[in-house]
């Protein structure tokens, strides 16, 4: 690091989810190889299933352990979203809620100049701000989705009117502009069921509101260039200086550290036999449970394509049936030379940066959008909850991807429907928004971002540095007057 710029220490602290401890760890070790130290805190077995930190790199970057207090009906060892079924993450925050105690005692001894968390720790800012400390909400959520959850004032204060699913389909009226982004009934349906595991007093859009609102600034995991019209809406809304840090495109570098858990080898030796980009990659992550009726469309779709396929499929905790049992009868053998059912944890960044791997059908998490984008391929958008559903319509209105069509209230669909996505994603792939999707997978350009938001953490504590030497200086001017 040049002499000029001051090392500073940054205390990392994301969500108890493997969609958000992924980014968050790759950024501090961003923060990391440009000289900065970094405190990653995490419960113990979320800080083992991370990446390897690289040995150059191991001086800079400490993992701290913080265990995760035990709670009336959250499962055992239940430390990540993926341990438990949907309808109990309500659950996971409360006991993510009790590590603030043991958090707080952490900052006050090592005194930190950042602290950069998500917004699950609404509780954060307020008390980080009166020990001295600067926070950083870091958003994996777009600027689109951020402006549709709604102006932070409004959150904090409890004004969100929307309580019905159906609310949550039409465009919110602070959007100034003709705008596509609203969610599907079907989508948002589980936000709005009430259930005995769901009463812990808060809801995400209260703590995106204060997550937001006393944050000293919002870094957020999306370009200007992508979504310029959110990106303005969204600095209007929040009242709050706001930085885009661009993508944070996969390395695959970063995921060989895992490999050999997933299976890479043999993997890649069955991709290896397939012509380039013949292959449809589908995974819909691990926090919602596909139907029988779900699991069996798809896989007929996939049958109807006649394209080659790597399904990767496992069981979601909120499931009472073996998930292979779930596919149709015959299937497995029906497709067995040009098909794969996967259902352990898969290497998802070797596989999609793969020649022969084409199409990505996706749940549309924002981070599998990014690494599906990043190495070219075609999304098929296929969203279940969250911010999933408005992911793919910012998608689906930049050209971007291919939605299944669905039937909004209940997600139906058919298997013709996604053979014929299938083919098209094929024949149809030049066609796709070629300079934007670019903007996903140009690391000169994310690594500008990256560095402008690398410069304001280190300017903003460089003048709040100078600003202290000031107040020091007037006051011993006053005491010696």
């Amino acid at each position: 690091m040049e002499n000029s710029r001051k090392q500073l220490h940054v205390v990392v602290f994301p969500w108890l989810a493997m969609g958000h401890l992924i980014p968050y760890h790759r950024f501090s070790i961003l923060l990391a190889q440009k000289g900065h130290k970094v405190s990653f805190v995490s419960t113990p077995r979320n800080l083992l299933n991370l990446p390897k930190i690289p040995p150059k790199l191991s001086s800079n970057i400490s993992l701290i352990s913080l265990p995760l207090p035990s709670i009336p009906a959250l499962p055992p060892n239940a430390e990540t979203t993926t341990d438990i079924p949907y309808v109990k993450q309500q659950l996971l925050k409360k006991a993510f809620d009790f590590l603030r105690s043991p958090l707080i005692a952490f900052l006050q001894k090592v005194k930190p100049d950042w602290v950069i968390y998500d917004y699950a720790s609404h509780w954060l800012p307020s008390i980080v701000a009166e020990l001295g400390i600067s926070t950083a909400f870091f958003s994996l959520f777009n600027a689109a989705t951020l402006s549709f959850i709604g102006p932070p004032s409004m959150l904090m204060n409890g004004g969100d009117l929307r309580l019905t699913a159906e609310d949550f389909t039409v465009v919110p009226k602070w959007v100034p502009f003709e705008s596509n982004i609203a969610y599907r009934v079907h989508e948002v349906t589980k936000y709005v069921e009430k259930t005995e595991e769901d009463e812990t007093g808060l809801t995400d859009s209260v703590r995106f509101g204060f997550a937001i609102g006393n944050a000293d600034l919002v870094i957020v995991r999306s370009s200007p260039e992508l979504e310029p019209e959110w990106f303005d809406l969204f600095g209007k809304l929040s009242q709050r200086p706001n930085i885009p840090i661009g993508f944070l495109p996969p390395l695959v570098e970063e995921e060989n550290n895992n490999a050999d858990v997933g299976g890479w080898a043999d993997i890649k030796e069955w991709l290896d036999k397939h012509e380039a980009k013949s292959v449809v990659y589908v995974a819909l992550g691990t926090e919602s449970a596909l139907t029988k009726k779900e699991v069996r469309e798809l896989g007929l779709g996939l049958e109807k394509s006649s394209s080659p396929f790597f399904w990767v499929l496992r069981n979601s905790p909120e499931s009472t049936q073996n998930v292979l049992e779930m596919l149709p009868d015959g299937f497995q053998e029906r497709v067995k030379d040009r098909g794969i059912v996967y259902t352990r944890w898969a290497p998802q960044v070797n596989i999609l940066s793969h020649e022969s791997v084409g199409t990505f059908l996706t749940h549309c998490g924002w981070n599998s959008v990014v690494e599906g984008l990043s190495f070219g391929k075609v999304l098929i958008l296929f969203p279940m909850l969250n911010d999933q559903g408005l992911n793919a319509r910012l998608l689906h209105g930049k050209k971007l991807g291919l939605e299944i069509p669905r039937n909004e209230l209940d997600g139906a669909f058919t298997s013709d429907s996604v053979a014929e996505l299938v083919r098209k994603s094929k024949v149809g792939s030049a066609d796709l928004a070629d300079p934007i999707r670019g903007l996903f997978g140009d690391r000169g350009r994310n690594d500008r971002l990256l560095e402008g938001v690398v410069h304001y953490l280190e300017n903003d504590t460089m003048s709040r540095l100078r600003a202290s030497k000031s107040s020091l200086l007037c006051d011993s001017r006053v005491l010696f007057t």
